[in-house]
Parts: C-alpha cells; sequence; structure tokens
C-alpha cells in the first residue's frame, strides 16, 4: 500500500485541490515564488524533482519552518532537493509573513482571522501547484519543525480536507497553544520531539505538547508513530542509510500512507521499515527513548 495504487472501490478520495484566490496562478518556478493571497505577496520555495517523468503524479509535502528559521534553512539542512529526485516529490517550504511573535499563528491568542489567512495561504500554494504539476491529490502531506510542527497540528484541523498524513516534529497542542482541532479526516502522523529536554526559553515544552496532541490522536482514532530522540530542542540525531538523505523515512511515511487509507490503518502497523530509527514506534508511550551522545547543539 503506498501513494500511486490505485484505491479500493468505496474508498473515501481526497477532493480537487482548492481554487486559487487571486484567479489566474502565476508560473511558478523552482526556487522562490511570490503569490497574491489575501492582501498581501507571500512568499514560498518551491521544490522539484531535477527531471519529471511524462506519468508521474507526484506527491506534495509542505515543510514549515522552525521559529528561527526560513524557507531556506529548511531546504538546505533537509537535503530536500536530494530527498525530492530520490523519493520522487514535491516541496512546498512557505516562509513565515513575520507579522507575529511565533512566525505562524498557532498560539492561543491568535484570531480566527489571521488563522484563515494561513489557511488560504496554504490553499493558493496547493491550488497554483497543481494547476501548473501533474499532483497526486491522494498523497499531500504537512510537516513542520518547532514552530512550524505547531502549525502543522493546527493546519490539520483547519484543512484536513486535503492532507493524506501530517509529520510533526517538535510541535504539539494544549497550554499556550490552541488544543487540536478535531479535523473529520483521520490522517496518519508522527509525533516526534525530543524527550524530557526539549523546551524552549524555559517556556514552551515540546514534550508535554506532543503528548497532548498524542492523546488527542489516541481518543479520535489517528494512526501514528511516537519518535523519542533524547537530544532535547535540536535537530534530530538521524543515520542516512542505503544512500538516501537523513529525513529519508520520514518522507517514506507520507508516501506509504495515501488518503484513502482507513482511520486509524496503517501498513505499518505490525512493525516499521527497518529504515526507521529504532527509537520509534506505534502509538503512545510505545518509543524507546534513543540513548547516546546528541552532535547537534540546542536551537528554538
Amino acid at each position: 500500500m503506498k501513494c500511486g495504487d490505485a484505491p479500493p472501490p468505496g474508498a473515501a478520495l481526497a477532493p480537487e485541490p482548492p481554487k486559487y484566490s487571486g484567479g489566474a496562478c502565476p508560473a511558478l518556478v523552482s526556487g522562490h515564488n511570490l503569490l497574491k493571497s489575501g492582501n498581501a505577496d507571500r512568499d514560498f520555495r518551491l521544490v522539484v524533482p531535477a527531471e519529471i517523468m511524462p506519468d508521474e503524479r507526484l506527491p506534495v509535502i509542505f515543510l514549515w519552518h522552525w521559529l528561527g528559521g526560513s524557507a531556506d534553512d529548511f531546504y538546505e539542512k533537509g537535503q530536500i532537493q536530494t530527498a525530492v529526485d530520490q523519493q520522487r516529490f514535491i516541496a512546498v517550504i512557505p516562509e513565515s509573513k513575520d507579522d507575529i511573535t511565533f512566525k505562524w499563528p498557532f498560539d492561543a491568542t491568535q484570531t480566527t482571522a489571521r488563522m484563515e489567512e494561513e489557511f488560504v495561504f496554504f490553499d493558493d500554494m496547493l491550488a497554483c501547484v497543481s494547476a501548473q504539476f501533474s499532483v497526486n491529490k491522494e498523497c499531500v502531506a504537512s510537516a513542520g519543525v518547532s514552530a512550524g510542527a505547531l502549525w502543522t497540528s493546527q493546519l490539520a484541523g483547519g484543512r484536513g480536507q486535503y492532507l493524506s498524513s501530517i509529520l510533526s516534529f517538535s510541535g504539539g497542542t494544549g497550554g499556550l497553544i490552541k488544543p487540536f482541532p478535531n479535523p473529520e479526516h483521520r490522517m496518519p502522523a508522527i509525533v516526534l520531539w525530543g524527550g524530557p529536554t526539549d523546551n524552549c526559553f524555559g517556556v514552551m515544552n515540546f514534550e508535554t505538547a506532543s503528548k497532548d496532541l498524542e492523546q488527542n490522536l489516541a481518543s479520535r482514532g489517528h494512526f501514528f508513530l511516537e519518535c523519542v530522540h533524547n537530544c532535547g530542542h535540536a535537530e534530530p540525531p538521524i543515520d542516512a542509510m542505503n544512500g538516501l538523505t537523513s529525513y529519508a523515512s520520514m518522507w517514506q511515511f507520507v508516501l506509504d500512507h495515501p488518503y484513502w487509507i482507513g482511520a486509524g490503518e496503517s501498513p505499518y502497523a505490525k512493525g516499521l521499515p527497518d529504515t526507521f530509527p529504532t527509537w520509534c514506534d506505534v502509538g503512545a508511550a510505545s518509543a524507546t527513548p534513543r540513548e547516546g551522545s546528541c552532535p547537534n547543539g540546542p536551537g528554538c
């Protein structure tokens, strides 16, 4: 079971991509693009395979950057060009509008209007990427790091009808963050964090927030993996395997979980592929936290 397979008869399929709010989409390029969305020119970095075969229908993964980062930082640290070339997907890396303290509108002070503005930006990016490229609408995912992960959990509620899966890397819900918004579509997820020392400025505890997200996912019937790397609020120390990038297993999770998979189901239910870190497992409180040195310094 994977993206690109024919869905079984009667399976619930993803809706058609949204319409662009600005009328006619601009021509997009590999690299940075400006897109009129709402009342602003919004920036995102588009990453496509160097060569696209005529019959390819490519999955799309949105990648939301962290508080002190940028789209370019995500592109470089994640080796995203190599990843899309090897694993055959399109990456969309939004740049924050930079009008609010935490970059993305996920905290309890954010208005419905500001959140809707960001949801529409997602709509517009998906609309225009889908208009120009042959996209597999059954395989559209969202992944975020830190602030971007906190936003991804909110996007799961605001635009979950389009999302086949979500990946939260040091994110979560609850407390200072808006609660999990209970999407109708029960998409699979990865909830990854750095153990009990995963915090920012002594204010945001990502272990607490990640466990809150897990509790909500479990109670509402989502399948999810738990991954605990035990290096605090730092880049996860994932070893590259088989000539692929460090995060290849995470992107493979997306590619192995099409939209039409049944609620709570997964090809990983009986065990993870051996490409996954040993500190990941299925469900809450399942992971064996990583032991050993941490090569990457902390950051928020």
